[in-house]
């Protein structure tokens, strides 16, 4: 049986074009997502063997998006796509719970062979990453000051969701969704949305 796979990216054209190339290669793409909030719902539908997820997409990022879907679907394995080479990123992803990292930079068969290698349990890194590893292996996530859902909150608000949207998109209510706000900017003791916006980006949260 071919392996299952979850296909997350945002834009469509690209979308489409790795959907190609992995139906090609014998996988069966079970489901596909526009964001990574979609990614996840999909994941607790499906229960895929691989989730391949972008990064950079909108609502949810692909580093929360993997660490929900470890969540709703355990034996899913989150592999990053991205052009992102900066080590906080790749940190970030591995804290998560990726067991793949491959830039969008190098050919389809770097993918595949990510795929391949998480599918039998061992963790891929793109090879002009290497240098990176050796933290991977040390680090933990302490140096985030943010939950979850406190990451969650603060993406939506530096994509430019008002208090509301956000309490929408993550069904609590207004009261909630304004506190988290709050919080954010308390801890991370800024007190404008442009601000946070700057921070959310060098963080990987977003590329708004």
């Amino acid at each position: 049986m071919p392996l299952r796979i979850l296909l997350a990216e945002d834009h469509l054209i690209v979308r489409q074009g790795v959907k190609q190339l992995l139906t090609r290669e014998g996988y069966s793409v079970v489901a596909e997502a526009a964001d990574g909030r979609e990614a996840v719902r999909l994941a607790q539908e499906h229960c895929p063997d691989i989730a391949v997820l972008d990064l950079g997409m909108p609502l949810l990022n692909g580093v929360d998006a993997a660490r929900q879907i470890l969540k709703v679907s355990p034996s899913t394995k989150p592999i990053l796509l991205t052009f992102k080479k900066d080590v906080p990123y790749v940190l970030e992803a591995f804290r998560a719970g990726a067991k793949g990292y491959v830039l969008k930079t190098h050919g389809a068969t770097e993918l595949f062979e990510a795929i391949r290698k998480v599918a039998c349990g061992t963790a891929y890194i793109s090879p002009d990453l290497a240098e990176v590893v050796p933290q991977i292996l040390n680090t933990d996530s302490a140096d985030d000051p943010l939950t979850p859902r406190e990451r969650e909150v603060l993406q939506l608000v530096a994509e430019g969701k008002t208090t509301k949207e956000v309490a929408t998109i993550l069904g609590v209510s207004f009261n909630t969704a304004e506190s988290h706000r709050n919080r954010i900017m308390k801890k991370l003791n800024i007190h404008e949305t442009a601000g946070l916006v700057r921070y959310a980006i060098r963080r990987g949260l977003t590329s708004a």
